[in-house]
């Protein structure tokens, strides 16, 4: 199964642009309001305060961009952002056999996937991948995805025991 939202980019592009001239035209009128104006008083902060939590929120909430791969012998997970320089992107790729669980943690609005997978050095190893930005109907596409993958190696774990 292949799940991609990579056909967003350009809209998470959009938003991203759209903030940051909120953010521009908020720090531009903050000033015109300080120098010239001065009619909101105290509350001219809020031109630059509110553009820029709106800004900083929409790159907490994570990597917008989630690939995951499970064609094959190998489960592929990429994970990136769409302004390059700011997160450093992570892509994996190990064998179905290693997946031992998983784990989807939903707050608020921030959502994360935990893959637990066996290692050779440490006995497991866990990974993290930010899914805030896939909907409801991909993240339960991955749940169902994920689980058959354990569930047959927990099948195949019982047999060989």
């Amino acid at each position: 199964m292949r799940l991609s939202n990579r056909n967003k980019a350009p809209g998470y592009n959009f938003i991203n642009t759209l903030l940051i001239m909120i953010l521009v035209g908020g720090i531009v009128s903050f000033f015109l309001e300080e120098y010239k104006f001065n009619i909101l008083g105290s509350e001219s902060y809020l031109l630059i305060i509110i553009p820029l939590i709106m800004l900083v929120s929409f790159h907490l909430m994570g990597r917008q961009i989630f690939e995951y791969d499970s064609d094959g012998e190998a489960l592929n997970f990429k994970n990136r952002n769409i302004i390059p320089f700011l997160d450093k992107p992570l892509s994996d790729e190990f064998p179905k056999y290693k997946l031992i669980k998983y784990e989807i943690v939903n707050l608020l609005f921030i959502k994360r996937l935990y893959v637990t997978i066996s290692s050779k050095n440490s006995g497991s190893t866990m990974l993290k991948y930010e899914i805030s930005y896939l909907t409801t109907k991909e993240v339960n596409d991955l749940k169902f995805s994920l689980n058959k993958v354990v569930k047959a190696n927990n099948e195949k774990n019982v047999k060989d025991r």
